[in-house]
């Protein structure tokens, strides 16, 4: 009876296979997902590891390719790879956003790995492709050094120091990220929390209930002050600290006692030690006691 020994994937798939566990640990679990770990994790599953699966894939022979046109190839390919299933995410049900285009890439990573491995089954052992630190030192040398006319030789080094260059050009920029325009949003959803269901018709007393919304662009924790006022006399004033790049959208109530018709109702936001407002948006409210009085007699004048 013949026995089946299942092999284990070689050194370079078995570290995929822990970096993707890893990956999806940092990127989805809190608080996690918040450290410079994830950013770290994140940028090879776009741009290295996509290619390199398929690249395993489809070259299981260590003498497909030498481990230069490998790295190259992976980074090329990644970069290929990952927009087209992005747009094929956008003919999905889940659109492109994170969680989809996460479980894409791992999903996609894995299939590739299951077939890279099952490739390299089929092939005599010292002819499958494995990873040696001495035998990429050794090849390195080989492709500078080797008995190879100076052209190739230019080339290889162009392209070891291409791929250097943007690996600590992409470390740069993500470490040093670079400031964009610094604004404030400030909005005012109805109660429902839409853009609808504005209070038009007001009674003077009555409270008016509405959703204020404040978002953070400022690269910096700031302190805002919000006022509600129908001409110089405020009905709400509040204080709010809001760090850099978070939202405060929360309910806000109050009462007027102002009566009239086309009154600017004026929502103020204020930047600590500045007098002038920073922000401003407004509603025009009716506002009449007369109201009260058909209220109260069941729409019958008195």
């Amino acid at each position: 009876m013949k026995t089946h020994i299942i092999e284990e994937p070689q050194l370079d798939l078995k570290l995929i296979i822990v970096y993707l566990l890893l990956a999806t640990v940092f990127l989805t679990i809190p608080p996690l997902d918040k450290t410079i770990i994830r950013t770290i994790l994140g940028i090879p599953l776009v741009l290295f590891i996509p290619g390199y699966v398929l690249i395993a894939a489809l070259f299981p022979k260590k003498n497909d390719l030498d481990g230069i046109e490998r790295i190259a190839l992976s980074f090329g390919l990644s970069i290929a790879i990952v927009p087209l299933l992005g747009l094929g995410l956008n003919f999905t049900p889940w659109g492109i956003r994170f969680g989809p285009i996460l479980a894409t890439l791992i999903l996609f990573s894995l299939c590739l790995l299951i077939i890279a491995h099952s490739r390299r089954l089929e092939l005599p052992g010292e002819e499958r492709f494995e990873i040696s630190l001495n035998a990429a030192i050794a090849s390195v040398k080989g492709e500078i050094m080797g008995e190879k006319n100076r052209t190739d030789k230019i080339l290889t080094i162009v392209l070891i120091l291409s791929i250097m260059v943007s690996l600590f050009t992409l470390v740069y920029v993500i470490v040093t990220p670079k400031q964009g325009e610094k604004f404030t949003e400030f909005y005012l959803l109805g109660p429902k929390g839409k853009a609808a269901d504005y209070p038009g018709e007001v009674i003077p007393g009555n409270p008016i209930n509405l959703i204020v919304g404040i978002v953070n662009h400022e690269y910096s924790d700031m302190n805002y002050t919000l006022k509600v006022q129908i001409k110089n006399n405020t009905f709400l004033e509040r204080k709010i600290l809001l760090p850099h790049n978070e939202t405060w959208e929360k309910p806000v109530s109050f009462t007027i006692n102002n009566t009239g018709s086309n009154l600017k109702l004026e929502f103020l936001l204020y930047r600590e030690g500045n007098v002038t407002p920073y922000r401003e948006t407004h509603l025009w409210v009716n506002s009449s006691i007369e109201e009260i009085k058909t209220n109260l007699t069941g729409g019958q004048d008195i």
